[in-house]
């Protein structure tokens, strides 16, 4: 199956969203779009090309419904994300959906492009399960590349689970924790050996953290 999603951001109105296959989104609120999926997908062999969009002055904010569950197909085991997002002259992203879930012996490859004005505001934050309850195979590769204006901003590429390179007696995760911010001034920062957040020389920061599981998110009272 391919999947198309656009989510377009203007000021004064609420987004546009198209969408065909197994992935849309839903108006939550005036800004707010929530992603729902509305099929089994990524199987192996899907590919899901998701582009998001916030014009110069709009602000949006991307949540979803429930995790997203890489499964194995009946041909290949292999299934494809490409994601892009254009954040415009003074707009806002707050990117922060459930994490993608990779079932056992599925691989799944996401390819992250971002575009960002200097005087936008970004925050994209990524997370990634290899493996439900007592599964230990399957595999993820993320690619991430960013541009701020006309300047490269970041190349990064991390891969988890069986076979990676991460994959060893040293360390063996199967869990990441990911997230790119525009503008930040903090300092480096550093957790342990699997948890740090650093400084990007063009400015902002891109912290990351890796494991055995995924951390349960804090809930807010009150």
């Amino acid at each position: 199956m391919r999947t198309e999603l656009s989510i377009v951001a203007a000021p004064g109105r609420l987004p546009r969203i198209d969408a065909v296959g197994g992935l849309a989104g839903r108006h939550t609120g005036l800004d707010t779009v929530h992603l729902i999926g509305t099929a089994a997908t990524p199987l192996g062999g899907d590919e899901l090309d998701i582009t998001i969009v916030v014009r110069p002055g709009a602000r949006l904010v991307v949540r979803s419904v429930a995790a997203t569950i890489a499964l194995p197909g009946a041909d290949t085991v292999v299934s494809t994300a490409h994601w892009r997002f254009e954040v415009g002259e003074g707009a806002e992203l707050d990117f922060d959906p459930e994490p993608t879930i990779v079932a056992g012996g599925a691989h799944h490859h996401a390819v992250t492009t971002v575009q960002v004005a200097p005087d936008a505001r970004l925050r994209l934050r990524e997370r990634v399960q290899v493996g439900r309850s007592g599964e230990d195979g399957g595999g993820w590769r993320g690619d991430l590349l960013a541009d701020l204006g006309t300047v490269p901003w970041l190349r990064h590429r991390l891969e988890l689970g069986a076979f990676s390179p991460t994959d060893d007696r040293l360390s063996a995760a199967r869990a990441l924790d990911s997230e790119l911010v525009y503008p930040d001034d903090r300092p480096a920062w550093s957790g342990g050996v699997d948890e740090v957040r650093l400084p990007l020389a063009a400015g902002g920061s891109l912290a990351t953290r890796t494991g055995g599981r995924l951390r349960p998110l804090a809930i807010a009272v009150g």
